[in-house]
């Protein structure tokens, strides 16, 4: 996938979707969350982040606090390896109800990105590497730290929303 920027998550998220009918958006393997559910935990995702920044902006420079040996791994595996490690489980803040209407998840996901694109566009690039907010796998993450994630993390859900749409 060629895709490389946060800007271009709604086309990378939502262009699998686009001009689908709702059924698409409600398709799933047993256990599975479908398209909407999908859609829902990135905007969820993408709009705590931005949250803990905007509550942490006016703050005196931060440092990283330490990682564990799990963050450092989770770290290393996937904002510099790019790969996801099995057996990841949502952290439950940003896990979707289970009926999630198909318009107040793309509603959701298009808020969510505006409001962290704001917080980008008002911090960066002078608190690029004195602000964090903690990820609950991978620790304290600075801003560009957390645009890497969200495109990853996006590219990853991107995969099942193209098999849900797909079967």
């Amino acid at each position: 996938m060629a895709m490389t920027r946060f800007a271009d998550l709604p086309d990378l998220v939502l262009g699998p979707l686009a001009g689908r009918p709702d059924a698409d958006w409600y398709r799933a393997p047993a256990g599975k969350w479908n398209a909407a559910q999908i859609v829902e935990h990135l905007s969820l995702s993408i709009h705590l982040s931005a949250l803990g920044f905007e509550e942490r902006r006016a703050r005196d420079p931060m440092q990283r606090r330490p990682r564990t040996l799990f963050e450092r791994a989770a770290y290393f595996l996937l904002l510099q390896v790019g790969v996801f490690p099995p057996g990841f489980k949502s952290p439950s803040r940003t896990t979707p109800a289970a009926p999630v209407d198909r318009a107040t998840a793309e509603t959701h996901f298009r808020d969510a990105h505006t409001r962290f694109r704001e917080v980008e566009r008002l911090l960066l690039p002078a608190r690029a590497t004195d602000l964090f907010v903690k990820h609950p796998r991978l620790g304290d993450l600075c801003l560009p730290e957390w645009l890497a994630f969200h495109v990853l993390h996006a590219r990853h859900h991107t995969k099942q929303i193209r098999q849900r749409v797909a079967g």
